[in-house]
This record gives structure tokens, C-alpha cells and sequence, in this order.
């Protein structure tokens, strides 16, 4: 008998031989009707695998990554088989699991319409129906290639002879169908319960610009079609708030062919990023941070010393001045020690916090740029902070509690990722288990939950990544502390400790926004353009219904204006209802009418964007409630609130 150990500790025996998927049953029937796959010693596999050794053993649900994954690759798989049946003459790529879905690559001489993918997906869900097994099998790599050029897959060929000589390839089967896989999938087709194709999209083969251009097919899995429903109605709501289609609607910002990636920034765009960027200022000083600011382009030797050549090159732009080889900055870091070393340094000082609201630029493929979320400048709201080992725990600490600060402010939850050392780092195995352990020792301290990202932490030191979600439940990485005993090292960074002797610091990276451009992209979808008080461009419009009440509403206009109130006036001779409809369609906070009886009374008659009419009110009332609910940054009008 061999010893299993589960998730919980507990420890069960089976027999050798034993399939994951009898282990689920034994445990209990329940989890063996949910289950899509496993974790053996903490690697994926299938419900199919045989247990022959002693191990650990996870089983997966939709409700852990690697189910969602595993459903969705063999939903990837059964797309491929649906396209074969239809269209047998059509060559296959490739086709992972992604993120909320999955996609495949074809060859198709035509071109992919949407009726055709109607079609397709029809063909999908006879395959689901049929039930079909998955078999795994192996071959040699003389007998793969042999077998996918009888089966006239090129694709297939060529991947298969970039592997290594001796190397042993698997397949599986469906039926009718046969394709190239590492595996894992789920024992059936008929684990794939809803399934939906999504979009057509170009994509070059192996993502080369010189390959030939292939047609991508998206689409999503669910093992549930109610979650499939609700999934597609978020998709609804997020076309709904796109940041691009909202952010040219509301005038703020534009991104030309002449600069693809480079945003522009329109006059109201520029008030909201003042806004965030003061606040950012407001609170760095509040938690003694200085301030610094450094060049956007640096020489070449810089980035070899900080190792960004080695790590990073592909991603960064370069220049010649002088006939010296330099670099468009892709990270603030450098610059930020450049500081530090500008002058000797005492423990005393420490811990010493250099923020910098710095502009970086990093090259992104033209098919990855989308919007504010993917650009190619951007401006980083880092932070490098400098101290002693012993200073670690305390520090983190310090750092968590200001993102979790800022995400309240903004009416964000979030969940957090531990990230570990990566296959491409540097520094020494001592170095890198210090660091990781000083960052779980202040998760830990503080009671934060969080989840193990294994080799994906940054080339110089582990992170900790913080994962904002939205209203209607996407998440989007934003803030992250990273921990770094490399370039203090790579620089010769010292200190003078108490000792009299020099000493070498530890050295933090971190950002809470992640960029500015981002958060605002985020923001927009968040709020879907309607803005709180605090952060709406324009808070109030004031509006006459003749020209009789043309001169006060310039009254009004300025009083609010010397008050501090971002007001525009609607003077125009138009019906008073149509002027109220564009200023919902522009999301204004709140809107001022004035009539002869308002102005008579001297008065204002106000409505909100959320709560319609709220009556006649004195000015300086209205003044003095605004200022509170931009001072209080509160979330939801007050006025609004009261008016429910």
C-alpha cells in the first residue's frame, strides 16, 4: 500500500496503481463528481494518472486554477476537433488555456466569419455531448513527426523537431480526433458543460512578425452554464465601460497612429491624473517619503551594471548622443540609486524613502497595446527605500498598510500574491531565501492572506503583488513590493553603521498605483466614467433655461470657481432638457438649473447624476456640502444619498 497525503494533512493508502480519479470517490463522491484534475507533489496531472509512488495529492475543482485550466485546454482541444470535422482541409497551430478562457491558431484559406463560428460551436457541443474519452499515448520524435505529416499538420511537424532528439512526445485522442499535447485534460469531453467562442483575432505563428499570419479563435469554458451566463454578462458590462470607447467620450485622453502606445492627454484627463498624482504626493509625505525626480535616458554601462541588459533588453529603447550607446529608461531604479550613492549614508537616516513619479518606456508588440492598460510609455509611481536587514519586517509592514490605504480610498478589494525567485535571476540561493522570507514574516505579521505565484518574481528579488478587483469582478494587478539584495550589491551601495564600519543596505522597489495610466484606464471601467466628487474633472454645470438668466449663472459660475469648485457653464440657446441629457451623457456630478424663480429667490434648483432632481437650494448650503464630500474623497454623493 502507498501513503497519500491530501491538501488537509490528512494521509490515506491505496493501492499501486490507484487513478487519482478512484482517490477522489474514496474521498468522497461529491468532490469526485466536481473534479477536473490534480496536483501530484504539487505538479498538474489528470484524474486518469496512476499513483505508483508515495505523494502528495490535490484534487481540482472549477474552483482552483488548474481545474479552470484543464477544462478549458481540452475545451481548446474540442474546438480543433470541431473545426477538422467542418473544415478538414484547415492546418492546426496551437491551442493553451489563457486566462478566463482559451484560444486556437488555424490555417485556413479563407477567412473565419461569425456564422461560421456559430457553426463551429454547434459542432463543440455535439462533441460535448458524445462524451468522448481522452486517451494519452506516446511516441518517439521520428515516429511523431511521421505520424503529423501523415496527418499533413506542418505546424505540428515543426514544433515537433524543435524538441530534442531522444525526447519522448505524447498525443491524445478524442474520437475522430488527434492532436500534439503535454497534457493535462479531463477525462471527457463531456466535463466541458458551457462553451461559448468569443472573437477572431490575427496572429503571427510562434508570435514572429516574419511568420505567417494565422486566424485565433477565442472562447471560454465554464462547467456550469449558469456561471457561463453570468461570465458573458460581465463582458456585456465591460464593453459597457471600455476605458477607450469612455475615455474619448468624456474628452480625456487619445492615443494617435502618429505614437501607437504613446497616450495623449486632453485637458479634463490632465485634471484627474493631478488629482491622483497630488493625492500620491499627499500621502508619500504623510509616511516621510522625499521625493526625487531622474533623467529618461541613462548610458548603456548603467543598465549592464544593473543587469536590465541581461534580463531586460529586449523590452527597452535605445539611443546614440554623442557617439555613446544610451538607453531609454524602462525601470526608475537605477536612477534611484544613482541618488542614494551621490552622497555618503548613515543608519541614522535609515529607513531612507526616495519616491519618484518617473516616466519609463518598454517596448510592447503592436498586438499586445490596448488603450491606457498597455502602452508603451507610462509613468510609474515608485518608490525605492533603503535600510537594514533587521529593518525588513517593520518596513513591509509599512508598505502594506500604505497601498491598503490608497485601494480604501478608491473603494477597492484586492487579494495578494507572493511571488518566488525565477529560472532567470541573479544572486546568490542565501540572498534570495533571506529575501523571500522577510516578505512572508510581514504577511504573516499582519494576517494578510495570500497565495504562492512559484518563479515569478522579479530577476533581482521576490514580490509581493497586490491584485485590485473591480465592480463587476475583474481584477487587475497593480501594486507590488518587491525586495532586492542585488543592486545594492551590483552598485556597491554602502552605509555607516553603528560600528563605524561601511556596511551594505537592502533595498526595495515599489509602486502602488503601478502606473498612472493604468489606474486611470482602471478607474474609468471602475466607475464607468461616473466619477466621485473628488475625482470628476468637471463637478458641477451650471445651466440657464433663457437668456434672461444669462447673468447670473455667470454669477454662480464664478462664485463656484473662487470656491475651488471645477464648474463649466451651458449658456447656450438650447431647450433645457437637451442640455441636461448631454451633461448626464458627460457623467457631471451634479447639475445647477436656473430659472426666473430661482433667480428671484436667489436660489439654485439642483439635480445629481445618480439621483435626479433634489430641489431648491441656498448656494452657500450647496458650497459647503461639495467641499466636504471632496474633502472626506467620499465614493457616493451625499446629496445623492440623502435624496435615495
Amino acid at each position: 500500500m502507498l501513503k497519500v497525503t491530501l491538501k488537509d494533512g490528512k494521509i490515506i493508502e491505496v493501492e499501486k496503481g490507484t487513478k487519482v480519479s478512484d482517490i477522489a470517490m474514496k474521498i468522497s463522491p461529491a468532490l469526485y463528481k466536481k473534479s477536473l484534475g490534480a496536483k501530484i507533489n504539487g505538479e498538474n496531472a489528470e484524474l486518469m494518472t496512476e499513483i505508483n509512488d508515495e505523494c502528495t495529492l490535490e484534487i481540482l475543482t472549477f474552483d482552483d486554477e488548474g481545474g479552470k485550466w484543464t477544462l478549458r485546454h481540452t475545451a481548446s482541444h474540442i474546438l480543433a476537433q470541431a473545426v477538422k470535422r467542418l473544415y478538414p482541409k484547415v492546418k492546426l497551430a496551437i491551442g493553451p488555456a489563457i486566462e478566463n478562457g482559451f484560444y486556437y491558431d488555424f490555417d485556413a484559406d479563407f477567412t473565419f466569419t461569425p456564422e461560421m463560428l456559430e457553426n463551429i460551436e454547434k459542432e463543440m457541443n455535439k462533441i460535448v455531448k458524445e462524451n468522448l474519452q481522452l486517451e494519452r499515448f506516446e511516441l518517439s520524435r521520428d515516429e511523431a513527426i511521421k505520424f503529423m505529416k501523415e496527418k499533413d499538420e506542418p505546424y505540428k511537424v515543426e514544433l515537433i523537431e524543435d524538441l530534442p532528439k531522444d525526447a519522448i512526445i505524447s498525443f491524445y485522442r478524442q474520437g475522430d480526433f488527434t492532436d500534439l499535447c503535454a497534457g493535462p485534460h479531463v477525462p471527457a469531453t463531456g466535463k466541458v458543460k458551457a462553451i461559448k467562442l468569443l472573437s477572431l483575432a490575427g496572429a503571427y505563428w510562434r508570435g514572429d512578425e516574419k511568420n505567417k499570419m494565422l486566424q485565433r479563435i477565442y472562447g471560454t469554458a465554464f462547467n456550469k452554464k449558469s456561471e457561463l451566463e453570468a461570465y458573458l454578462n460581465m463582458l456585456e458590462e465591460a464593453k459597457k465601460r471600455d476605458h477607450r470607447k469612455l475615455g474619448k467620450e468624456l474628452d480625456l485622453f487619445t492615443i494617435h497612429e502618429e505614437g501607437p502606445g504613446f497616450p495623449f492627454f486632453h485637458p479634463k484627463g490632465m485634471v484627474l491624473r493631478n488629482i491622483l498624482e497630488g493625492f500620491w504626493r499627499e500621502r508619500h509625505t504623510e509616511a516621510g517619503y522625499d521625493e526625487i525626480r531622474t533623467p529618461i535616458i541613462l548610458n548603456e554601462a548603467l543598465w549592464h551594471q544593473s543587469g536590465h541588459w541581461d534580463h531586460y533588453k529586449e523590452n527597452m529603447y535605445f539611443t546614440k548622443i554623442d557617439e555613446e550607446d544610451y538607453a531609454v529608461k524602462p525601470m526608475n531604479c537605477p536612477g534611484s540609486i544613482l541618488v542614494y550613492k551621490s552622497s555618503m549614508h548613515s543608519y541614522k537616516e535609515f529607513p531612507l524613502r526616495l519616491g519618484e513619479l518617473g516616466l519609463v518606456h518598454r517596448h510592447e508588440l503592436s498586438g499586445a497595446l490596448h488603450g491606457l492598460m498597455r502602452v508603451r510609455c507610462f509613468t510609474q509611481d515608485d518608490a525605492h527605500i533603503f535600510m537594514t536587514k533587521e529593518q525588513i519586517k517593520e518596513e513591509i509592514l509599512n508598505v502594506i498598510k500604505l497601498i491598503d490605504g490608497f485601494y480604501k480610498v478608491f473603494g477597492f478589494e484586492y487579494f495578494v500574491e507572493l511571488s518566488t525567485r525565477p529560472e532567470d535571476s541573479m544572486g546568490s540561493d542565501e540572498d534570495w531565501e533571506a529575501a523571500t522570507n522577510g516578505l512572508v514574516e510581514a504577511l504573516n505579521a499582519i494576517g494578510l492572506p495570500y497565495i504562492v505565484n512559484e518563479g515569478d518574481g522579479a530577476f533581482y528579488g521576490p514580490k509581493i503583488d497586490f491584485h485590485l478587483k473591480d465592480c463587476i469582478g475583474r481584477t487587475w494587478q497593480c501594486g507590488t513590493i518587491q525586495l532586492d539584495f542585488q543592486m545594492p550589491e551590483r552598485f556597491d551601495l554602502t552605509y555607516v553603521g553603528p560600528d563605524g564600519e561601511k556596511h551594505r543596505p537592502v533595498m526595495v522597489h515599489r509602486v502602488v498605483f503601478g502606473s498612472i495610466e493604468r489606474f486611470i484606464g482602471i478607474l474609468i471601467e471602475h466607475f464607468a466614467g461616473s466619477f466621485p466628487m473628488w475625482l470628476a474633472p468637471v463637478q458641477v454645470k451650471v445651466m440657464n433655461i433663457t437668456d434672461s438668466q444669462k447673468d447670473y449663472i455667470y454669477n454662480i459660475t464664478e462664485t463656484l470657481k473662487n470656491s475651488g469648485i471645477r464648474v463649466e457653464t451651458d449658456d447656450r440657446n438650447e431647450k433645457i432638457g437637451y442640455k441636461i441629457r448631454e451633461a448626464q451623457l458627460e457623467k457631471i456630478p451634479y447639475m445647477i438649473i436656473v430659472g426666473d424663480k430661482e433667480m428671484q429667490e436667489n436660489k439654485i434648483a439642483l439635480r445629481s447624476r445618480k439621483g435626479g432632481d433634489l430641489g431648491a437650494m441656498d448656494l452657500g448650503n450647496f458650497i459647503a456640502m461639495i467641499k466636504e464630500e471632496v474633502e472626506n474623497r467620499d465614493l457616493d454623493s451625499s446629496l445623492s444619498k440623502e435624496n435615495k
